[in-house]
């Protein structure tokens, strides 16, 4: 009785996963407007009640993705001490950033299309904030230390992002890219938040 349970929660585990990675393959490739809930469901094996089951509406789909992104970018503070200086965290932190859409194309594309989206719900970009929060930290004590500019935190965020969303477009339509390029941008954003 115990492994056809284990057995059933294992398929079901794995039938979410694959309509969530169909997902986002999709919406990243076609748009999020572009992608009926019909062309994830065939892109995950499945059919429209399976799929409807997991996800009542595309919204819900959405979502998810978007949530489960946001808590995979955590792996990004493991390295985050607010015992090391201000400047050295901050650049561990936009470097990490970076690194991890580089390695991560498809979230940069999701995450790109959804960036002021009404699609994602206050609870969705709850989950988010929360995701960044050892960054804010950060500021907050740079600004504390008076390392980091007297601007309002949610200002200060809204340039770090735009910096981290221009780079990555940047990064991802040049044939080559010299690591330096990096460098040079971590070296001008701080520049730009320091006191």
């Amino acid at each position: 009785m115990e492994y056809s349970f284990q057995l059933v929660y294992i398929c079901n585990v794995n039938k979410k996963e694959s309509i969530l990675l169909a997902a986002l393959s999709l919406l990243t490739e076609k748009g999020v407007h572009n992608t009926p809930m019909s062309a994830i469901a065939k892109a995950a094996g499945t059919g429209m009640g399976t799929i409807y089951n997991y996800f009542p509406n595309k919204e819900l789909l959405i979502n998810e993705i978007y949530v489960n992104i946001k808590e995979s970018e955590k792996s990004v503070f493991i390295d985050f001490s607010l015992e090391k200086p201000i400047k050295s965290q901050f650049e561990n932190y936009f470097s990490s950033i970076i690194d991890f859409f580089i390695n991560n194309p498809s979230y940069f594309k999701f995450m790109e299309q959804l960036q002021a989206s009404p699609i994602i719900t206050d609870e969705s970009r709850a989950v988010g904030e929360k995701s960044v929060a050892p960054v804010l930290n950060l500021l907050v004590k740079g600004k504390e230390e008076r390392i980091i500019k007297n601007i309002e935190i949610d200002e200060m965020l809204i340039f770090i992002g735009g910096a981290i969303l221009s780079y990555l477009r940047w990064y991802f339509n040049q044939p080559e890219v010299k690591p330096v390029s990096l460098e040079n941008q971590i070296r001008m954003v701080w520049d730009a938040i320091k006191e």
